[in-house]
């Protein structure tokens, strides 16, 4: 089964070198890898990019990074049966294409969503993070499944998360890939799970397929993204008739940054 690894990146250069270093010391390497740049031409300059590495450009917009847009220019661009989706920031575990590869040949969950863990990292020291010592470093996400090597779990598609996951390209097809409407940060990959379970596709959690993230400063809630989470979480509404990001959007409410209308049911900017 000929795979391809496809990363959406725009900055965070550093992370993507610590990528590529990862998949080169993986247990099985990517047939293909497609590095999709979002208004970033610097992007194929870092080094440690693979032969089987190509560098894709999709243009950046005012509005935000066009981050659907992206997954889907790097799914078309691909050369594999297995598509596999991974954040610039995710490191992969040795193991996570292997294990990626072996329930995507599985009758039982080949059809489905295939997502694996994320343990994330602290910040790297300035010597840069030792790849053999990641798993005693890193702690699973205390909200996604971390089942264990070898076990693959069905999930609940409200639990999906585009930084690490796989899918054949046949299920991509039948999913219909990324919604392009949403642009900037927040939505997307929920609406991409909830196309797939409109059309049958279910979840599996898979052991052993490990990414770690790493570290990066983030604000809880992303104030930095509330348009985004804004306009998209409306976007998303409309199509599917429920608010995602709703513990985003309550701590924006904490803050006195956005209120709910409840006849409406839309969330609002309060006025400065």
């Amino acid at each position: 089964m000929r795979i391809a690894v496809i990363t959406v990146a725009a900055g965070r250069h550093d992370h993507l070198r610590r990528q590529y270093a990862g998949l080169q010391a993986g247990r099985r390497r990517p047939d293909h890898h497609v590095v999709v740049a979002m208004g970033d031409p610097d992007i194929a300059g870092v080094p440690g990019r693979s032969s089987a590495a190509t560098v894709v450009s999709v243009s950046a917009t005012t509005t935000g990074l066009p981050l659907a847009t992206a997954r889907n220019a790097g799914a078309r661009a691909a050369d594999a049966e297995l598509l596999v989706f991974l954040d610039v920031d995710c490191i992969p575990g040795p193991g996570l294409l292997d294990r990626y590869e072996q329930a995507a040949q599985d009758p039982e969950h080949g059809a489905h969503l295939l997502c694996g863990p994320v343990h994330y990292l602290p910040p790297a020291p300035a010597s840069g993070y030792d790849l053999q010592r990641l798993p005693e470093l890193a702690d699973p996400h205390p909200a996604r499944p971390a089942p264990p090597d070898g076990v693959v779990l069905p999930g609940e598609h409200q639990l999906f998360w585009s930084l690490s996951f796989a899918v054949r390209s046949t299920v991509w097809a039948t999913v219909g890939g990324f919604c392009e409407d949403y642009v900037g940060y927040g939505g997307e990959d929920t609406d991409f799970a909830e196309s797939a379970a409109a059309a049958g596709v279910g979840l599996r959690w898979v052991g052993g397929a490990t990414a770690y993230h790493q570290h990066h400063p983030v604000s809880q809630p992303p104030v930095e993204h509330l348009d985004d989470v804004l306009r998209n979480g409306e976007l998303f509404r409309r199509r599917w008739g429920w608010w995602p990001m709703q513990g985003w959007l309550e701590g924006f409410a904490r803050l006195g940054l956005v209120r709910h209308d409840p006849r409406t049911d839309t969330w609002l900017r309060t006025a400065p």
